[in-house]
């Protein structure tokens, strides 16, 4: 019985296995009105496979080519869209592709990439280790149990405060404000970030920013205050809604 059961077992692994090889290399999914699907975070599928040798002709090492739009294709995508004067959103739309389409000579790619290596984001140039660990902090602190762009929502307040004229100027100047963030009266901003938050954070730093602009962030759930509720909202990112 015990055999029988290891072999079910063994069975039951490999069928899932063969079920994400393909998976990975499926059709392109119509989207109904004769264009392909937006590709992001999370999605999987020959799609994303295509759009990873696309990438990498572009000078984007992202071999080998999973079909899995993880965090590496993710970033990829975004720093093309920042190249090609695209928002950065991530996600790759028919504008996205349409770009990708285009051809470079091999001069324009090696210039990019330094000839060498392709180009990680360039994320953050002036802004300082410490602050890029404390904005982490925050975002671990106040939303480690959101979405991946929930957490980047988080961030993008922050550095929306820091650059406003409203709030202090500087990362620290606005995590610290007195009564901002919960994360900090309670003391869980000295809570090691994982390297979600810090992913997060990059992304953030590099301009990313899912909330298009906010200033204020709260739970809809348990935020009482009325004049928080006087601000208009302009959209809801997991459990936290954003708003100007």
């Amino acid at each position: 019985m015990t055999c029988k059961k290891t072999r079910m077992t063994q069975y039951f692994v490999i069928g899932i296995l063969v079920m994400m090889m393909f998976a990975a290399f499926y059709a392109p999914a119509d989207t109904g009105d004769g264009g392909l699907r937006v590709l992001s975070l999370g999605q999987v599928g020959g799609d994303v496979r295509k759009l990873q040798i696309e990438l990498d002709k572009k000078g984007y090492n992202l071999k080998p080519y999973d079909g899995i739009y993880g965090l590496r294709t993710f970033e990829a995508v975004m720093d093309f869209q920042q190249r090609n004067g695209l928002k950065p959103t991530g996600a790759v739309n028919n504008e996205t592709r349409a770009a990708l389409g285009k051809k470079e000579s091999s001069g324009t790619i090696a210039a990019r990439t330094g000839g060498t290596r392709p180009p990680g984001m360039q994320v953050s140039r002036g802004i300082s280790r410490e602050d890029r660990i404390m904005l982490a902090r925050i975002i671990h602190g106040e939303a480690r149990g959101e979405g991946f762009e929930g957490q980047i929502a988080v961030a993008a307040v922050v550095l929306n405060r820091a650059e406003s004229g409203q709030f202090p100027d500087s990362i620290n100047g606005v995590i610290f404000e007195k009564g901002a963030f919960d994360a900090v009266s309670d003391g869980q901003i000295w809570y090691d970030p994982d390297d979600k938050a810090l992913k997060a954070a990059e992304l953030a730093l590099a301009g990313y920013d899912p909330t298009g602009g906010a200033l204020y962030y709260w739970n809809p759930e348990t935020a009482t205050s009325k004049w928080v509720w006087s601000r208009p909202v302009v959209k809801q990112i997991g459990g936290h809604v954003f708003a100007h």
